[in-house]
């Protein structure tokens, strides 16, 4: 008889973006009110290296401003109204703490890249230290597609884990061998691939090889169905609440 695939922790993928208007505290606040474990958000920096939260490296998409992220200071970033969320604001890293550490549920951090593809200096020390300041270093999940980005981290130590992200590219390029030694060599916990690239057995496969395994992309009801019956440590959707209600009845 084959064991019971394990039951993955749920991540509201940037606070739930089929819900609320993505990494807005709205968004963080509701899925801090779901059955789930864990609030996923994306920082960049600021011109003065402020850790704001916010997806694109560009505001065009999803605020009412235009230009890079990195063009602006903090305070100015603060101030800028995100669309279709009613006033609110970007918020800071800080922001996003301040709501989660009375909570039970850990932080799935992703570390972003400027619009030229490039780490951002500093990045990491004004993210762990802001974590630091909330006494949420040990919460969070720290996540990167960036491989020099968790070499910066590992050092540091005391996170719940430290995540490899793979688009599909490069994983298809590396393979199962070539993205373990990369994930070791990074000190990396878990590898993170889209729901596409997570095929049956490799979560098994990766937890052989000491790694964890977490999807994003598991969206709608079919998704979500594959997700949960995979094995995996931890399921990223945009859609908490459908997740939810279908891990608990299955």
């Amino acid at each position: 008889m084959e064991p019971e695939p394990l039951r993955p922790k749920l991540a509201a993928h940037r606070g739930g973006a089929f819900l609320w208007p993505e990494n807005s505290l709205p968004a963080i606040a509701g899925a801090l009110r779901l059955p789930i474990e864990q609030v996923e958000i994306d920082i960049h920096a600021a011109a003065d290296g402020d850790p704001i939260v916010v997806h694109d490296a560009t505001l065009d998409r999803t605020t009412v401003a235009r230009g890079p992220v990195r063009a602006r200071s903090g305070a100015e970033l603060r101030a800028t109204r995100i669309k279709g969320a009613e006033g609110a604001t970007l918020p800071g890293l800080d922001d996003v703490c301040r709501l989660l550490a009375p909570t039970t549920q850990d932080l799935r951090l992703e570390l972003k890249c400027d619009v030229e593809g490039r780490p951002y200096p500093g990045l990491v020390a004004r993210a762990v230290a802001v974590l630091d300041a909330f006494g949420l270093r040990g919460r969070t999940w720290l996540m990167s597609f960036e491989p020099l980005t968790l070499v910066e981290a590992a050092p540091l130590g005391g996170f719940a884990g430290l995540v490899l992200l793979l688009e599909s590219r490069p994983w298809r390029g590396l393979g199962l061998p070539g993205a373990v030694a990369l994930a070791r060599h990074c000190g990396a916990h878990e590898i993170g691939l889209g729901l596409g690239e997570m095929a049956p057995g490799l979560p098994a496969a990766l937890r052989a090889a000491g790694l964890g395994s977490s999807v994003w992309g598991a969206n709608d009801s079919a998704g979500l169905r594959q997700a949960l019956t995979l094995g995996l440590d931890a399921v990223t959707t945009d859609d908490p609440m459908l997740a939810a209600a279908m891990r608990a009845g299955s």
